[in-house]
């Protein structure tokens, strides 16, 4: 087995990705930041959610803005869904993993607000649950999904935002999903601190 030249093709295919993206994704990128930092200096707070590698990029995401990205700033309101090891077992144990999330936003959620929800195939039972839960509480749902949106992609209202990274292997999906968190927050900073 040639490793090289294997791995040579996934650069490949994931410069080939990114190009795309380029092209379809960086203007609702720009419209879901700026409706991020509307929310923000609305006094409104985000909640993030995703399941394994997603649950990791909500994670991220959320570390970036209660943290910082790259430029000192005042901590942003904004949490992960998929951290608190009690909630997740006693909800997965009361009422089945599928509502562990939106019991989450029903608890925290107010309108406003702006839900984060990550799904490589757009069809996770506890992220679809989740995105019903914010639109019940007139919140604003940014969806970063692949392989063409799933059932996230016809839930979906004209005043939310669909970044659906245009692949169906996962690993890709998550790359480009990686780097739209980075440019979320980028474009928050950007807003609120002006250009660097």
């Amino acid at each position: 087995m040639d490793l090289t030249s294997r791995f040579n093709t996934h650069f490949r295919d994931a410069i080939a990705l990114f190009e795309q993206c380029a092209t379809e994704l960086s203007a609702p990128t720009a419209a879901a930041a700026e409706a991020l930092f509307l929310a923000l200096s609305s006094n409104c707070k985000i909640l993030a959610c995703g399941n394994g590698g997603s649950a990791a990029d909500a994670q991220h995401f959320v570390a970036e803005l209660v943290g910082r990205f790259e430029r000192e700033r005042l901590p942003l309101a904004a949490v992960a869904l998929n951290t608190d090891t009690a909630i997740l077992t006693a909800v997965s144990n009361d009422y089945g993993y599928e509502d562990v999330f939106a019991r989450q936003v029903n608890a925290l959620g107010q309108p406003g607000d702006v839900l984060v929800a990550i799904s490589t195939s757009g069809n996770s039972p506890s992220i679809v649950r989740a995105v019903e839960a914010a639109q019940e509480r007139e919140m604003v749902v940014i969806a970063l999904t692949g392989r063409g949106g799933g059932r996230l992609r016809g839930m979906l209202s004209p005043h939310d935002f669909h970044l659906c990274v245009p692949h169906d292997r996962t690993m890709r999906i998550q790359e480009v999903h990686s780097l739209l968190v980075h440019l979320l927050c980028d474009g928050i900073d950007a807003q609120l601190l002006g250009d660097a």
